[in-house]
């Protein structure tokens, strides 16, 4: 199945834990050995393949490490690249927080709405 914006939550979940099943069984490791490799324990294993409930992050990272599959998440997540624009903006520094954006006034708000028959 692929993973998509569509899918619920559960479904992405249930997924992504089925595929760390079949890496986990491609490398011929059960879930004890693999959580014992990882530094999780083999319940946090279980309920990561099982979909049925998020772990921790971290937990995420140190069994996908085991796996061999951590370079992978550059693909999952790219380095966001600034456009030249933004770096001549930005002088070489990194932005640190998003901006507010202003509401735009009306500049006729005092005047009333126009209506079929009105001229420009």
């Amino acid at each position: 199945m692929k993973i998509s914006s569509q899918l619920s939550d559960e479904s992405v979940l249930r997924e992504i834990g089925g595929r760390l099943a079949r890496l986990r069984l491609d490398r011929n490791l059960t879930q004890a050995q693999l959580a014992l490799q990882a530094g999780v324990s083999k319940s946090t294993l279980e309920r990561l393949e099982s979909g049925a409930v998020a772990a921790r992050l971290s937990a995420f990272i140190r069994i996908a490490r085991q796996l061999g599959v951590v370079d992978r998440f550059d693909i999952l997540l790219p380095e966001p690249i600034p456009s030249p624009v933004e770096q001549l903006k930005w002088h070489g520094k990194q932005r640190q927080r998003a901006s507010t954006v202003q509401p735009v006034k009306a500049s006729r708000s005092h005047a009333k709405p126009w209506q079929w028959g009105d001229k420009p």
